[in-house]
C-alpha cells in the first residue's frame, strides 16, 4: 500500500500540535533511511557544497548541482515532503528568474517546495512563487549564503534591536505566503517569542527547543562530517568512525589474501572446467 505523502497543508496544520522533525539529505541512499524513519520532511540544503562536494562554503553549488541532488532524494522518498534549497544567486537577481528557477525545483528536481534565505527584501520573491503556485519556505537568522557580509558563521539577533528586526522579518516573509520559516543559530528565547508570534510553523537549527520544529543535517546526526561540528548539532551515532574501521579492515583482508573467500566465489564444474583447460 502507497505511503500518504506529507503536504504543505500537513505542515501548516501541525503548529501547535506537534513537533516538526526534519533532515538535510542530500541523495537517494539518505532519503530512503531518513523517509523510512518517519521524517515530516527533506530539506535538499544547499549545504552539500561543503559536506558532499567538499566547497567552503554554500556559494559555489550551482542550479544544476542542486536540481541533481533533489531528483535523487525525491527518488528515495515516498512520505516525507521534499524541499529544494534555491542556490546562491538563483533568485536574488530578479523576480522573474527567481519564479522560473523555484519551478524547476518542482517541475524537474520533483520537489514539493522550495527555501530561500532572506527576510523583508525577498517578499516580492516569496509573493511571486506563491502566487505561480510554488510553496516556499523562507529562512531567517544566520544565513549561510550571506556569510560575507555577516562576517563568519556567527550567532544572529542578539541584542534587542537586532531581534526586533528578526523578529519583522519573519512575521513579513510568513505574509508574504511562506508556510514556515527556518531559524538559524539565534538566541533560544528569542526563538520561542517569534514562533509564539508567526502564524506559520518555525524550524530551528541553533535556535533551542522552543520551535515548532527542528531540522539537523544527516551526516552531523550520524558522524559523517568530521570537518567541524556547530555547537547546536547532537550525534546519535558515530557512523564515520564505524565506517572508516570497516573499510581499514577490508582492506586489510584485501592485502592479506583474506578476501575473498570461498563462500564469495562463483564455481564452474569439474568437467566445464577441464573442457576449458584443453
Amino acid at each position: 500500500m502507497p505511503h500518504k505523502r506529507i503536504t504543505v497543508p500537513d505542515i501548516l496544520a501541525a503548529k501547535g500540535n506537534r513537533k516538526l522533525a526534519v533532515v538535510t539529505a542530500y541523495d537517494h541512499a539518505s532519503a530512503r533511511l531518513a523517509d523510512q524513519a518517519g521524517m515530516d520532511a527533506l530539506l535538499v540544503g544547499d549545504s552539500l557544497a561543503m559536506v558532499v562536494l567538499g566547497h567552503e562554503d554554500t556559494l559555489s553549488v550551482t542550479m544544476e548541482e542542486m536540481l541533481h541532488h533533489t531528483k535523487a532524494v525525491a527518488r528515495g522518498t515516498q512520505t516525507a515532503l521534499v524541499v529544494g534549497d534555491m542556490p546562491f544567486l538563483s533568485y536574488q537577481a530578479s523576480i522573474e528568474e527567481a519564479v522560473r528557477n523555484a519551478g524547476r525545483f518542482l517541475k524537474e528536481g520533483r520537489a514539493q517546495a522550495v527555501k530561500i534565505e532572506g527576510g523583508r527584501e525577498m517578499a516580492p520573491q516569496i509573493r511571486a512563487m506563491t502566487d505561480a503556485g510554488i510553496p516556499v519556505m523562507g529562512h531567517v537568522g544566520l544565513r549561510p549564503q550571506q556569510v560575507a557580509r555577516m562576517g563568519g558563521f556567527k550567532v544572529q539577533s542578539k541584542t534587542a534591536e537586532q531581534a526586533a528586526y528578526l523578529l519583522e522579518d519573519a512575521r513579513i516573509v510568513a505574509e508574504a505566503g511562506c508556510f514556515a520559516v527556518v531559524l538559524e543559530a539565534i538566541p533560544a528565547r528569542v526563538a520561542a517569542v517569534v514562533t509564539e508570534k508567526l502564524p506559520v510553523p518555525t524550524i530551528g537549527i541553533g535556535a533551542g527547543g522552543g520551535c515548532d520544529g527542528q531540522v539537523l543535517v544527516f551526516h552531523d546526526i550520524l558522524g559523517l562530517f568530521d570537518r567541524f561540528t556547530p555547537r547546536f548539532v547532537k550525534k546519535y551515532a558515530e557512523a564515520g568512525k564505524m565506517l572508516t574501521e570497516a573499510l581499514a579492515r577490508y582492506a586489510s583482508e584485501v592485502r592479506e589474501g583474506a578476501f575473498p573467500g570461498p563462500e564469495h566465489e562463483f564455481t564452474i564444474s569439474d568437467e566445464e572446467f577441464a573442457r576449458f583447460m584443453d
